[in-house]
């Protein structure tokens, strides 16, 4: 078999050989705790990508560059700092652009495959 040329996970969504990433940074409630798999990283580390999980609780985030998210599994809400609300479930797609800034409250543990431009 050739190997392949094209970074990969098969799987995505009950892949069980993830890596601790530890406490979400940025608690507000709760010890949401994070893990995943890193497919990619190019130069300067643009793009990378991977899948992460992370378990219940709520946290501030700043969205450093744009990022493209496929949730899988689980239930979360984002809220911006303007007001803005993005319920997630399995099967949501959502595109933050850099500088997007707010919190998240997981409600069930969810997992998504990222690319963060």
């Amino acid at each position: 078999m050739i190997a392949p040329s094209t970074p990969h996970l098969h799987h995505a969504s009950t892949r069980q050989d993830l890596v601790d990433w530890g406490p979400q940074p940025d608690a507000l409630e709760g010890a949401s705790a994070s893990s995943g798999k890193l497919v990619h990283k190019g130069p300067d580390n643009r793009p990378e990508t991977g899948i992460w999980v992370c378990t219940p609780g709520r946290w501030r985030l700043a969205i450093p560059r744009d990022e493209f998210c496929h949730f899988v599994a689980g239930r979360a809400t984002y809220t911006s700092d303007k007001g803005e609300v993005i319920e997630v479930e399995k099967d949501t797609i959502v595109m933050f652009p850099a500088g997007w800034s707010g919190d998240c409250t997981v409600h069930e543990t969810m997992r998504n495959v990222y690319m963060l431009f």
